[in-house]
């Protein structure tokens, strides 16, 4: 007779699938995510000249980008936990793609609003944002901190290279070229990698960190998921942790958005050329890498909130920094602290999963870009309006230390949900839509 405790141990191969799920999503991140995200800095001065447009104006064409992803964005995070990231990627990369090559064309405002909104900022929003952390989330638990942190930095990887080849294609060919070259760089390098996304480790026979799987025992394999608390969309906005986590991505978000879009703006109002700002966002994208991944590590041993809100204060010492500064080496001074600010970036997305699990992790997050947006959206613009104005960005500047000054401190407050009524989810969806779950009521 068959014993009810027996167990199956199956062991997933020499190397664990998520680790090529992490491979493919930094190929992702570094081409889509240094084009995309580093990219519109690089393009901003020329394409603000090219058309002859406003500094606020052309933020507002990206402010209006983080707004439209923020109103997709639950639709997208649904999309994602229902059908699982290949698809959306690989349709995301090639609307992406062909935006980019739309955009060399256009000759006005209009024109820049309609390709920009209408086809690369709704692609990317929908193909890329949601789909990578997703995947990254579903596929480990313990080591999330350190695997989000090592996707992420392939966004800094991809800004450090494609910032300044950017500008240098830009200032030997034009930025239409540019453009083109951007696009057709999106669809070689992640049109291909979108195919071989895998739903979860449940759907391949696998199970989260490589562990092996335990097929007859769920007791057991509950034991060893403790931390695998999954909530519904329902049961995590009644909690008081998603606002209050909501509320201090919205802060940092804020600063990040303001300062990827005016980078080399302001550094050009300090007194450098645009080659050698570029070379600089280059530099602080590339110093961030060891930060985030040493971060990224340190967020699996300890509090990844109380690292987040350290980080924050580190970026207002670096905001004070920037505007006395009055030679190179105080601009690299601030350079390399705001790197190591911005490796607490994938902590902050790990708090999503460490929170609330896996199972709707996509559609949080994509609920939560709805508060957030709001920061990201109004700061750039705001950055504009106020140079625009003054020639000066000194206020601006006040405005990022004090609002990371006021995120640290959300940061900090910032507690775990109460886990009463929550569920530990054995098996996370297979690539069947709607297929079954196993779940253990605690």
């Amino acid at each position: 007779m068959r014993s009810n405790v027996t167990q199956m141990v199956k062991w997933p191969g020499k190397l664990y699938y998520g680790w090529r799920i992490i491979g493919l999503s930094m190929i992702v991140n570094a081409v889509g995510g240094g084009i995309y995200l580093y990219g519109f800095a690089i393009f901003f001065l020329p394409i603000t000249r090219d058309l002859n447009l406003s500094r606020a104006a052309t933020s507002l064409v990206f402010s209006l980008s983080r707004a439209e992803g923020a109103l997709e964005g639950p639709l997208a995070g649904w999309l994602v936990d229902r059908f699982g990231p290949k698809y959306l990627l690989f349709v995301g990369a090639f609307f992406t793609g062909l935006g980019y090559i739309l955009l060399s064309q256009i000759d006005s405002f209009a024109g820049f609003i309609i390709v920009y909104l209408g086809i690369i900022s709704l692609a990317f929003n929908g193909g890329f944002s949601h789909t990578i952390l997703a995947a990254v989330n579903t596929w480990f638990i313990r080591r999330r901190g350190l695997a989000m942190s090592t996707v992420i930095s392939a966004f800094s990887l991809g800004g450090a290279i494609l910032a300044p080849l950017l500008s240098f294609l830009i200032l030997e060919f034009g930025w239409r070229t540019t453009s083109i070259i951007a696009g057709v760089a999106i669809w070689a390098f992640v049109l291909p990698a979108a195919l071989y996304f895998k739903r979860s480790p449940e759907s391949i026979g696998l199970r989260p960190d490589g562990d092996p799987v335990l097929t007859d025992d769920p007791a057991a394999e509950a034991a060893r998921y403790p931390e695998m608390k999954d909530y519904t969309i329902r049961e995590a906005l009644k909690t008081y942790s998603y606002w209050v986590l909501a509320l201090a991505t919205a802060l940092r978000l804020a600063v990040i958005n303001l300062i990827t879009v005016h980078f080399i703006p302001i550094m050009v109002w300090k007194g450098s050329d645009e080659p050698t700002a570029a070379a600089l966002l280059g530099a602080m994208a590339f110093l961030s890498i060891p930060a985030r991944l040493f971060l990224g590590w340190a967020g699996d041993k300890a509090p990844k909130n109380l690292i987040i809100a350290a980080g924050m204060v580190m970026g207002v010492m670096a905001f004070v920094i920037l505007l006395f500064a009055e030679s190179a080496w105080q601009i690299w001074v601030f350079v390399i602290l705001f790197a190591v600010v911005e490796g607490v970036n994938p902590l902050n997305w790990a708090l999503i999963g460490d929170f609330f699990g896996r199972t709707s992790f996509a559609t949080l997050r994509g609920v939560m870009s709805l508060i957030y947006t709001i920061g990201t959206v109004a700061s750039p613009v705001a950055a504009g309006l106020v140079f625009d104005e003054t020639s000066s960005y000194t206020l601006v500047i006040w405005g990022m230390a004090v609002t990371y000054a006021l995120g640290s401190l959300t940061f900090g407050i910032l507690r775990a949900p109460h886990q009463s009524g929550s569920r530990t989810v054995l098996h996370s969806p297979t690539d069947q839509p709607g297929a079954p779950k196993l779940e253990a009521e605690r």
